[in-house]
C-alpha cells in the first residue's frame, strides 16, 4: 500500500480546505498533491490544501493551494482554521497568535465557546488600493474625474458586457462589482471572464454584491483557482472596503455569504481590515498517495 498523509479537515462558514500539519508530516509536491485531494469524487473533496509549518518569523506559518494546484497568497477563511488547529494540537499554547502568511503576518486572535476555539478576530493589515500593488494591467490613462491612485467603479467590459469594477488587494487581487439580482448570475459562465481577463496579470478573485443596508450586504465569489465557493475572508474584506469607498455602507458591515456571515470592519484609527468568523473541524482521516 502506497505512504499515507494525516489530515484535518476544517471549514470557515463553508469554506473548506484540507490542513495538514506540516510540523508531523512530509509532503514533497504540494501543488500535484492539492489538486488530488481536493478533487470532489476521487479525493477528499475541497476548495484546497493548506500547509501548517514552522516559521522562523511567527509562531506558525501557513502555505495555501488552490483546488486547480496554484499557490495562493493568503486565505482569510483558512487563517481562522490554521489558528484553530495550531491551538487544537498544542503547537501554539496562545490565545493570540502570529501567523505568517505569502501575504505577510497576520495576528489571529482566537474565540471560544464552552472552552473550545470556534473563531477567531483576524488583523488581514491594510487594504492595497494602488492600481501596480494590485496589480492591474492598465491600458489606458484615468479618464476625467477618476482617481489614478484607485481603481474605484470604474468601466470595464467583461464578456462583451461593461462592469463598474472596484479593484482591493487584501493580499491577493480582487474586483468587486456591484448588482441586483446575484442569484440569478451563471458564474461558472461569468467567473472565468473575470478571473483571466486582462486587467489582472495574475488573475483575480470576483465578487458580486448586493447592497442590502448601511451595515449588511450579501455576495457571491468566484475564487481565482477555486471556482465558485461558499464564502471568501478576503473578497468579503475587499467587498466591505469597496462598499465604504463606493458610499454604499459604513466601515464596518455585516457580510452575506452562501456559507455563512463574517463581520468586517475597516478600523478608521490604524487602517487595518478586521474579520471575525467562525472555524470548525470536520473530520481526519489518512490520505493515501
Amino acid at each position: 500500500m502506497s505512504a499515507g498523509v494525516r489530515f484535518t479537515k476544517m471549514q470557515g462558514i463553508g469554506n473548506d480546505y484540507v490542513y495538514i500539519n506540516g510540523f508531523e508530516e512530509r509532503v514533497d509536491n504540494p501543488h500535484e498533491l492539492a489538486a488530488r485531494i481536493s478533487d470532489r469524487h476521487f479525493g477528499v473533496g475541497s476548495d484546497g490544501l493548506v500547509l501548517i509549518l514552522p516559521s522562523a518569523t511567527a509562531d506558525v506559518r501557513m502555505r495555501m493551494f488552490n483546488a486547480d494546484g496554484s499557490e495562493a497568497e493568503m486565505c482569510g477563511n483558512a487563517t481562522r482554521c490554521v489558528g484553530k488547529f495550531a491551538h487544537d494540537h498544542g503547537i501554539v499554547k496562545k490565545d493570540v497568535i502570529r501567523l505568517e502568511t505569502a501575504a505577510g503576518v497576520k495576528i489571529v486572535r482566537l474565540l471560544f465557546e464552552a472552552g473550545q476555539v470556534c473563531g477567531a478576530t483576524v488583523d488581514m493589515g491594510e487594504p492595497v488600493l494602488a492600481p501596480e500593488r494590485i496589480p492591474l494591467r492598465l491600458s489606458s490613462a484615468p479618464a476625467a474625474g477618476e482617481d489614478a491612485q484607485r481603481f474605484i467603479s470604474r468601466p470595464v467590459e467583461v464578456g462583451g458586457t461593461t462592469y463598474a469594477i472596484t479593484a482591493v488587494s487584501m493580499g491577493n487581487p480582487h474586483a468587486v462589482v456591484f448588482m441586483q439580482g446575484i442569484d440569478d448570475l451563471d458564474l461558472p459562465k461569468l467567473g472565468p471572464l473575470f478571473e483571466h481577463h486582462p486587467l489582472f496579470p495574475q488573475r483575480t478573485n470576483t465578487e458580486f454584491v448586493e447592497v442590502l443596508s448601511s451595515t449588511r450586504i450579501r455576495m457571491r465569489v468566484w475564487e481565482r483557482g477555486a471556482g465558485e465557493t461558499l464564502a471568501c475572508g478576503t473578497g468579503a474584506c475587499a467587498a466591505a472596503v469597496a462598499c465604504a469607498l463606493n458610499g454604499y455602507t459604513g466601515r464596518s458591515p455585516d457580510v452575506e455569504l452562501k456559507g455563512g456571515v463574517l463581520h468586517i470592519d475597516w478600523d478608521k484609527s490604524d487602517d487595518h481590515v478586521y474579520m471575525t468568523g467562525g472555524a470548525t473541524t470536520v473530520f481526519d482521516g489518512v490520505y493515501f498517495i
